[in-house]
């Protein structure tokens, strides 16, 4: 047979065990292998099949090398993505060695790809995409403190460096944040930057405490079953607000469930130009969709309403300056993350406390990482998309 070989592992008498190896066709990922056990007596020969197939590494490449995702150059989507054996990135001295046990995708990842900020990210090729992670620390470098081998956590990579699609990637120790036992891996992974965002948005932009000392605020959330939504919604409503969200509507019951006070199906007319059903005016929207005009938005907002914008384009910077200018008291306002521990390790701590749940929308093996990739570029998945090695 092609790609095959045999080696005797054991002989006894007239009978002897070989261990016969096959390259396996049908696997994305370099280096997997079928393994046949080979009976051999002197009337003739036996052979069995393991249901499962194995990875053959010699013993460099177990110690030194890993399987991870990559692209090489701009363009290209899920069939842009190549699977390849990589050498193990070694902690630098504030960062530590991740075991990844799971990965979330987030439309930012395939958008640069596609090159939505080229030539400034990726810095360069081949990339290993993905920033948001959650796995057990292996290794320190010198300088960490907080961390030991061992330990379960949450990270955050910044999307220069990228490096979740892999079995192993190094994280920063200042957005690194302990996992407790009450969160699951695909829990924290889905945290980061999609509940930093919207987090973000919530506090520093519109303004709302979350434990519900500030004065009522009419909150209007666009695609509230999606990644960053689905936190939105639920952060939103430990504040005092009132909150009314658009989803698809299929996705109206969930919403529901998350805490939405009034729901609103984007494909009927009133859903589209983003009417209260009780008439309210909003105070501010944190918008999550694309493709909404401000004139959709203005004759909804209230006297000093503002519409924060998590996914800027062109259209929405020219409108934010052009009501700078104009000294308007209703305000677009682009958001750009920021991302901080504490804010991270306090949505932890929400999710172990079952304040703050996280609707996965789907799971897939690194080894069909480009599914998952289709899927995310396809839009519409019902919260996060999950990657796990």
């Amino acid at each position: 047979m092609q790609n095959a070989r045999f080696s005797e592992i054991s002989r006894r008498g007239n009978v002897q065990i070989r261990l016969f190896i096959q390259v396996d066709p049908t696997s994305r990922i370099p280096g997997y292998y079928y393994h046949l056990a080979c009976l051999s007596f002197s009337a003739g020969s036996v052979f069995f099949a393991s249901a499962t197939n194995f990875r053959l590494r010699k013993k460099k490449m177990a110690e030194n090398r890993m399987h991870a995702v990559q692209y090489t150059s701009y363009g290209g989507g899920a069939a842009g993505l190549k699977h390849v054996e990589v050498p193990i990135p070694t902690p630098k001295q504030d960062e530590v060695l991740l075991k990844l046990e799971a990965t979330s995708l987030n439309p930012f990842d395939w958008k640069l790809q596609k090159g939505v900020l080229r030539p400034f990210l990726p810095r360069k090729f081949p990339y290993i995409p993905g920033t948001d992670v959650a796995g057990e620390v292996i290794k320190v470098g010198p300088k960490v403190k907080n961390y030991n081998a061992g330990d379960k956590v949450v990270a955050l990579f910044s999307h220069a460096t990228g490096g979740g699609l892999a079995e192993l990637a190094v994280a920063k120790e200042s957005l690194t944040v302990a996992r407790p036992p009450e969160v699951s891996a695909a829990e924290g992974a889905a945290l980061p930057l999609a509940g930093l965002t919207a987090h973000q948005a919530l506090t520093q932009s519109a303004g709302i405490k979350l434990d519900g000392s500030s004065q009522q605020v009419n909150l209007l959330i666009t695609a509230a079953s999606g990644g960053v939504g689905q936190y939105a919604v639920q952060l939103a409503k430990l504040g005092n607000t009132h909150v009314t969200a658009t989803c698809g509507a299929r996705n109206m019951d969930l919403v529901k469930s998350l805490g939405a006070d009034e729901v609103l199906d984007y494909n009927t007319p009133d859903g589209a130009a983003l009417k209260s059903p009780s008439g309210r005016k909003y105070d501010a929207v944190i918008h999550c969709a694309m493709g909404i005009p401000w004139s959709t938005f203005e004759p909804n907002l209230s006297t000093n309403g503002k519409v924060i914008d998590i996914t800027p384009g062109p259209s929405a910077l020219m409108t934010f300056a052009l009501k700078k200018l104009t000294f308007s008291k209703k305000q677009l306002v682009p958001m750009i993350t920021t991302p901080k521990k504490e804010n991270l390790d306090y949505l932890v701590k929400l999710v172990k406390e079952g304040k703050l749940k996280t609707v996965i929308d789907s799971k897939h093996p690194l080894s069909k990482a480009e599914d998952a990739w289709a899927k995310s570029i396809a839009g519409h998945a019902t919260g996060k998309i999950i990657v796990e090695p």
